[in-house]
């Protein structure tokens, strides 16, 4: 049995946030039941490499799912919603603040059907303050996060990925799980709120604010941790990436190396003097690595127990032993979309790896189907689709 067995969801998406968010769970047993407008839908659908009229971005956040067409800009469709919460555990949105109570579906509304409702509300910045309901995406969030800050050195840098919607959705998946083992001891839902800001700066805070967390005036700020890990290691034909985060490990590539001498230097004796000293320590032993292959390099950190990897690129990585090993990787067919890869749900619950839900789905593919199980009448649906309310 998966976790979250016996837990329907309905999400209102466009693009990654609640997309994955609900796929995650999707993965872990919950039905997720994604309503989308008429017309185009998900704008995710026509995002990257298509084939079928589907996105591989559009399949790789969405798979598992029941689709449904609704047009909850009329009356009818918002009232066909309110009549499918009360069987309904979970609703999730990333619409802006406001939106949803503008339809009649927000979370006081919807609670007010269903007391055991979890209702969460993704927002780019929160529901009140000066950019409450300014347009969000990604790279607008990483910016103000204080995530480019942290990648860039002389000038702001980006992460290429969508870093900022994907652990918004990680974390919107836990506060939502929270808010389900609390409603299995009070009885009652939840109205839960998440900002993709407040999700960005909780992820990169830790480290990335070490020197904007202690206020005292005694407090000496150090260089960051992250600026001894985070480099890049030329060999002669080549890099690698070497993590010595401690001191013993910081010792054992220096030996590995020859260069034990430098551990005798009292500019380096110990992690701090170290870190605080990193751009004469890189300098002194750049010199060193250049003298030996990638091979060589590799060879001697694994003898040494010293963490270090080679730089692979994206065939590299979906070829490795390692994946192959952790049972990571599947290829499915999917109906529309022909021969696709996909990468199963990391978590494993008992050992048991967490198989792929069925394909990502057409648009509205499952509109009859779902309506019908909830115990909507075959005469009704048809003339809501007569209608133009679904379709």
């Amino acid at each position: 049995m998966k976790p979250l067995e016996g837990v329907t969801i309905l999400e209102f998406s466009t693009m990654i946030t609640a997309s994955f968010a609900a796929m995650q769970m999707c993965e872990q047993g919950a039905r997720v039941i994604k309503v989308e407008p008429l017309n185009a839908g998900d704008p995710l659908r026509y995002i990257g490499a298509t084939k079928g009229g589907i996105s591989s971005l559009f399949a790789n956040c969405n798979r598992g799912k029941e689709a449904i067409r609704v047009d909850i800009k009329t009356e009818a469709g918002q009232a066909l919603i309110r009549e499918m919460v009360p069987e309904v555990d979970v609703v999730i949105h990333n619409f802006r603040p406001g939106v949803m109570d503008r339809l009649g579906l927000g979370g006081d509304a919807l609670r007010a059907l269903n007391p055991r409702l979890i209702y969460t509300a993704i927002s780019g910045f929160g529901n009140t303050g000066p950019k409450s309901g300014s347009p969000a995406y990604d790279p607008i969030i990483q910016a103000q996060s204080g995530i480019t800050a942290t990648q860039g050195k002389e000038e702001p840098a980006f992460f290429r990925t969508l870093i900022c919607d994907k652990i918004t959705a990680y974390t919107a998946c836990q506060a939502v799980t929270s808010a389900l083992y609390l409603r299995e001891k009070t009885g009652e839902g939840q109205h839960i709120d998440l900002s993709m800001l407040d999700a960005g700066l909780f992820f990169i805070f830790p480290d990335g604010f070490q020197n904007h967390t202690l206020l005292d005036d005694d407090v000496a700020p150090q260089p960051l941790l992250i600026d001894l890990l985070y480099e890049l290691t030329v060999t002669k034909d080549g890099a690698v990436t070497i993590s010595a985060g401690t001191a013993d490990q910081q010792m054992r590539s220096l030996i590995a190396m020859g260069m034990e001498h430098l551990l005798a230097d009292e500019r380096f004796d110990d992690m701090q003097k170290l870190l605080t000293n990193i751009d004469v320590f890189k300098s002194l032993v750049a010199g060193e690595y250049l003298k030996h292959t990638t091979d060589e390099v590799i060879a001697k950190m694994t003898e040494a127990d010293v963490p270090c990897a080679r730089f692979l690129d994206r065939d590299e990585v979906l070829a490795q032993e390692q994946l192959q090993a952790n049972g990571s990787i599947d290829v499915i067919d999917h109906p529309l979309m022909g021969s696709m890869r996909v990468v199963k749900s990391p978590p494993r619950f008992g050992g048991d790896v967490l198989e792929p839900g069925s394909p990502s789905p057409d648009h509205g593919q499952h509109t009859r189907q779902v309506l019908a199980s909830f115990s909507v009448g075959e005469d009704r649906i048809e003339k809501m689709f007569g209608d133009g309310v679904v379709s």
